[in-house]
């Protein structure tokens, strides 16, 4: 069973943009939540599952999300997107509100089904990715950890470079790591097949 047979991904908008649990969809259908860095490749990562070249806009700025984008997938499925975290360029309140945003959503939000939580196959986990991925152990969410630009390094250090992210995120076996290219579509059908299991 592939999401091909399951959703049309190009039945893909952009339904709101929200502040807060007031603005949240009201129904039931089951969301993705997606949280990494502002210069992770997140957008290029929600872009590549939907086949969509510019549905999650991708910015030369990072820190340009700073609302929880909602988008909906074939009235199926909702992906949605978190404020980038660890941006110098923010205000220390904007950031506190982002915080206290983005764990409003993650702590209470019952359509939640799991976390896709990406970081830098190039580089260890910053303290914020540590944070983040501490954060949703501690409240039992389930994430997956995807690590993307995997296009940027050698396939032969892909591993020693899986080794050194999970390490760093004191990693939990159990969850899914999956190595990812917006650019190959590397990690492709993994990534799906993992976040449709977690439905």
């Amino acid at each position: 069973m592939t999401q091909e047979t399951l959703l049309n991904t190009h039945n893909a908008s952009i339904l709101l943009s929200a502040a807060n649990k007031s603005h949240y969809p009201q129904d039931d259908l089951p969301e993705v939540a997606l949280a990494g860095r502002s210069n992770v490749g997140k957008s290029s990562f929600i872009n590549t599952l939907l086949g969509r070249k510019k549905l999650a806009r991708t910015s030369s700025k990072p820190g340009k999300t700073q609302l929880l984008n909602f988008y909906n997938i074939d009235d199926k499925l909702r992906f949605v997107d978190v404020p980038g975290y660890g941006y110098a360029k923010v205000s220390k309140t904007e950031r506190a509100k982002w915080g206290k945003m983005i764990e409003e959503y993650l702590v209470t939000r019952d359509n939640l089904r799991v976390v896709v939580s990406l970081v830098d196959l190039r580089h260890e986990p910053t303290a914020d990715d540590v944070q983040m991925y501490d954060f949703l152990k501690y409240y039992e969410i389930p994430v997956i950890v995807v690590a993307t630009k995997a296009d940027k390094v050698p396939r032969g250090k892909w591993n020693k470079q899986e080794a050194l992210i999970k390490k760093k995120l004191n990693f939990d076996q159990a969850d899914s790591f999956i190595v990812f290219s917006s650019e190959t579509k590397e990690g492709y059908d993994l990534a799906w097949n993992t976040i449709l299991e977690n439905l």
